[in-house]
């Protein structure tokens, strides 16, 4: 892995951890407070967002409510498992997983399945689709750990339409999304609900230890890790026809399905192929060369000159969307974390304090709590994809996973909040 160039990790005393301290950030107290303590603000913040109403409002950059009423069905689970870590830390959450579980029972809920978006109490943009849908199991799990007597039978719900409904069985992949009605909405098969389809598969099989949560995770990473990356230079393709044949020259919604490569994607993939292969029982395979070859494609492609990671690449490593967004560089500390406690290599070191440092520079609303989104080319905040703050689960993961002792979740052996 090639070392992060001419600008270097800096910090001043109130920074993410001292520049000069010897060894690793992860076993420095100063640097483990720092991350509690930037959780800590994030609960406050978003706490805000709770609706009297129902469900959750997006807040502006100092934390008032933003005049939008559609909630989009990722928005609502995320706060779900984001609160369901609050409560498992030790903070308190357990009043805003009831608060989303009950939104998703009446605000989502459209017959068997789950809108993608409600405005009040009724379903408003009907349709179903497979990234919002394993983002309710990843709620329903998250819920399930802290013991809401709603969190089994949602996993049980959740888990039957996603086999019914996305679940191809010859691929062994989530496959196309649907109007009200079940028809699919189009021929589209994607890479960003599998990626997010094996985070809530392996918080699922965390949550009721069901090894065929594992087993379909896995065969989501096999195809996408084992065979798609490494045929394409570690740039994972996010886009493919019917029969699962890559379409390079997809360019569909600038967010959801830009055109190219997303390096923040292979970070968080990276991530996620740890996990699972920790799960797993850690078998003699390449999945830890596989997660260092991902992450080194992706920083190398992503990071801009003047810092940040750029949104996506072509396939020869050419910048397309030179945004700045604060989720890739949260997924970039996620896998270094996670690479470090593995195989603590100064390499990995040196990247994990410059994300750090960045985002502390640039990202991280000190005063207020939560992340600014984006940055404009000064690497000033700036409200142009995103209005306010959209959420908590990206930066509020980048602060959780580095505390945990292990590769995978792990967070109710975080004793940190509490202390």
């Amino acid at each position: 892995m090639k070392g992060p160039g001419k600008l270097l990790a800096r910090s001043g005393p109130t920074g993410p951890g001292p520049a000069d301290a010897p060894g690793f950030w992860l076993e420095n107290e100063a640097h483990r407070d720092w991350l509690a303590a930037d959780a800590l603000k994030q609960f406050d913040f978003f706490r805000k967002s709770k609706r009297k109403d129902g469900g959750f409002h997006t807040l502006d950059w100092k934390g008032k409510p933003l005049r939008i009423q559609l909630q989009e069905l990722h928005s609502t689970t995320r706060m779900i498992h984001a609160y369901a870590m609050a409560e498992l830390c030790g903070a308190g959450g357990a009043d805003i997983v009831d608060h989303g579980m009950q939104y998703l029972a009446q605000g989502h809920a459209d017959g068997e399945g789950w809108a993608w978006g409600a405005e009040g109490s009724a379903p408003s943009d009907r349709r179903r689709m497979a990234y919002g849908h394993v983002f309710v199991l990843l709620a329903a799990s998250s819920a399930h750990l802290i013991g809401h007597p709603g969190g089994q039978p949602l996993i049980d719900q959740a888990s039957q339409v996603l086999m019914d409904h996305f679940w191809e069985e010859e691929p062994g992949l989530f496959g196309a999304d649907f109007g009200p009605d079940w028809t699919p909405l189009d021929s589209y098969r994607g890479m960003n609900a599998n990626m997010h389809g094996v985070e809530a598969l392996l918080a699922a099989y965390e949550a009721t230890g069901w090894e065929d949560y594992l087993n379909r995770a896995g065969g989501i990473l096999g195809f996408f890790l084992g065979q798609m990356a490494p045929a394409y230079g570690w740039r994972i393709p996010e886009h493919y026809g019917p029969d699962w044949s890559v379409d390079l020259g997809y360019d569909g919604d600038p967010m959801f399905r830009p055109a190219g490569t997303t390096p923040g994607h292979s970070l968080e993939f990276a991530r996620l192929l740890l996990q699972h292969w920790d799960l797993s029982g850690r078998p003699e395979n390449e999945a830890p060369s596989v997660a260092h070859d991902l992450a080194q494609q992706a920083l190398t492609d992503g990071w801009a000159e003047d810092g940040g990671l750029i949104y996506t690449v072509d396939f020869d490593g050419a910048p397309l969307l030179t945004d700045r967004y604060w989720w890739p560089v949260t997924e970039g500390i996620g896998v270094l974390a996670s690479l470090i406690k593995l195989d603590p290599q100064e390499i990995y070191e040196e990247w994990y304090r410059r994300l750090w440092t960045f985002a502390h520079e640039h990202f991280i609303d000190h005063k207020r709590g939560g992340w600014y989104p984006a940055l404009n080319a000064k690497g000033k905040p700036v409200e142009t994809q995103f209005k306010g703050k959209p959420d908590i689960y990206h930066a509020l993961q980048a602060t959780l996973y580095p505390l945990a002792p292990g590769l995978s979740r792990q967070i109710t052996s975080l004793p940190l909040i509490t202390s």
